[in-house]
């Protein structure tokens, strides 16, 4: 078994990995980081899936721990704006599809259409967004009992693909502050942490990476590495020579740029979900953390320049923008052929990456360590452990693409040539063929994406509902029964929704509570 990791490259990836690692092996397993002071992270991956709490309930954090000290807040939802036309928006909600005489509640909804909101009239998490609700209330208790954990607030230590269940809320959180907090917890579970510039990758004669080489500290062996160098790819793809696979012809988006806000969030309130705004050549995201807002242009640069996304970007913010820096970023769309080569796995950008619509980017550094710790190698450096790595990475980032292609796809918005050529652009292999099976009844577990890739059904379905540009019509069948116990469903989901938001603290109210604000300072019901 590889004793010695040495893991290069620093930011999310590279501590969340050393973390891990450290919390799953201890001391059997020596863990390494190089970073440069000199290369800067992007730092812009501040939203996540709601999976991302088996991290840190591995590491054995609680929320109170280390939210305060990374700006975080809560998550439960994103909210497309002006996909489907200009002022409509709906919800991408943390919840699964309610369920009557064997039929879910939207194929419900599309039969007897009870109201004009799909995302309001079947689930609950939506009144909770406009209401900017806390899912907790002030002494920490979830509003989804389902998921209160055991007396301290915590899950049982678990995995990505071991989830079961829907876990209502995500995390937004300040990348940078994130990587900081981590590396405090590596280091002091024995990780070790260089701060120096790596110049060479060394190969044995098999074409194993041996070392590397860096300027103040010298040669540092290992038996694994870890590449989380970024989009660079210093040890995969530059050293190793492994092939990287562009999605760049389904997904045309590859440019982007940033600015941090501060804000009274006092005032403004938080609201508990990611924001896409669709605009001109791609979409904007809004992400409130606790003392400022995280908010980027991501974009294509075949319909537009870097002045004038940055130009937009600053005009959507308005004058909060003013004398703040923005941060550019050319993003590399797809992945490494293989993310595992020989000795050295590569997690993170390095492995490969969609574009953040829908708040993958640590997912898939999450997934990519969890499928490290579970095949492992022996000595023997097995082929076969090293190939079904491969297949499930691989895998996930198919099945995210293919997701994401269907929010353009089916987007309604068509008032340029930028959204025009969403729905000429090359689908996926298979994708079109399920695009034909969801015109005749919304996705199921038989007709999405086959794989493990983190979206369930229930999110297809919410993704053509909401995008307005595919119509599906209500099964047949729904004509012959009876629907009474549906419409007491959909009002079970008003009440619900009602009861909530008289009851939930707002989110700033919550936070502030937290963070030990004096109570004139919270504003909470």
């Amino acid at each position: 078994m590889p004793r010695n990791v040495v893991i290069v490259g620093g930011g999310t990836a590279g501590w969340m990995t050393a973390s891990y690692l450290t919390a799953a092996f201890g001391d059997q397993v020596s863990v390494t980081l190089v970073e440069s002071a000199n290369v800067a992270t992007i730092g812009v991956g501040e939203a996540t899936f709601s999976t991302v709490r088996h991290f840190f309930e591995y590491l054995g954090l609680d929320e109170r721990e280390w939210m305060p000290e990374c700006h975080a807040t809560y998550k439960l939802a994103i909210r497309f704006e002006n996909w489907r036309e200009r002022g409509h928006h709906f919800y991408h909600a943390f919840e699964r599809m309610r369920a009557v005489d064997g039929f879910t509640l939207p194929e419900w909804w599309l039969h007897t259409s009870p109201g004009s909101r799909f995302d309001q009239d079947c689930f609950v998490i939506p009144a909770l967004c406009d209401a900017m609700s806390s899912p907790r209330h002030l002494e920490g208790t979830l509003f989804e009992r389902e998921f209160a954990g055991d007396a301290a607030g915590r899950m049982h230590r678990s995995t990505l693909t071991e989830q079961d269940t829907q876990f209502p809320y995500a995390y937004h959180f300040d990348a940078t502050l994130l990587a900081g907090f981590l590396t405090k917890y590596a280091t002091a579970r024995g990780v070790r942490h260089v701060l120096d510039d790596v110049l060479e990758v060394k190969l044995d004669d098999r074409g194993w990476i041996s070392h590397v080489v860096t300027r103040e500290h010298g040669e540092l062996h290992g038996d694994l590495f870890v590449d989380c160098t970024g989009f660079r790819g210093m040890l995969l793809n530059a050293a190793l020579g492994e092939p990287f696979l562009s999605y760049q012809d389904t997904l045309p988006n590859d440019r982007a740029v940033a600015l941090r806000v501060p804000r009274d969030m006092a005032t403004h309130g938080i609201r508990p979900c990611t924001t896409a705004t669709a605009q001109d050549a791609g979409w904007i995201w809004t992400i409130p953390l606790f003392g400022r807002v995280g908010t980027g242009y991501v974009y294509s640069s075949q319909y537009c320049d870097a002045e004038e996304a940055e130009r937009t970007l600053r005009e959507f913010v308005g004058p909060e923008a003013d004398d703040l820096s923005a941060n550019h970023i050319r993003m590399r769309i797809g992945r490494s052929e293989n993310s595992w080569v020989k000795n050295c796995v590569a997690i993170g950008l390095a492995s490969g990456f969609v574009e953040p619509l829908e708040s993958t980017g640590i997912f898939f550094i999450q997934n990519g360590i969890e499928q490290l710790v579970k095949n492992f190698p022996a000595e023997t450096w097995d082929d076969g452990l090293r190939a079904a790595y491969n297949r499930q990475v691989a895998n996930v980032m198919d099945g995210v693409r293919e997701f994401l292609v269907l929010h353009y796809y089916a987007a309604a918005r068509q008032d340029n040539q930028y959204w025009r050529d969403t729905k000429t652009r090359r689908l996926p292999d298979d994708l079109a063929d399920r695009l034909e099976q969801w015109q005749a009844r919304l996705p199921n577990s038989e007709t999405i994406f086959p794989y493990y890739h983190g979206f369930e059904p229930y999110s297809y379905a919410v993704m053509l509902l909401g995008l307005g540009g595919l119509r599906t019509p209500a099964p047949p069948a729904l004509g012959l029964l009876d629907g009474t116990a549906a419409a007491k469903e959909f009002q079970a989901v008003r009440d619900q929704a009602r009861y909530l938001v008289d009851r939930l603290p707002t989110q700033y109210g919550y936070f502030a509570h937290l963070h030990g604000l004096p109570p004139e300072q919270r504003a909470s019901r």
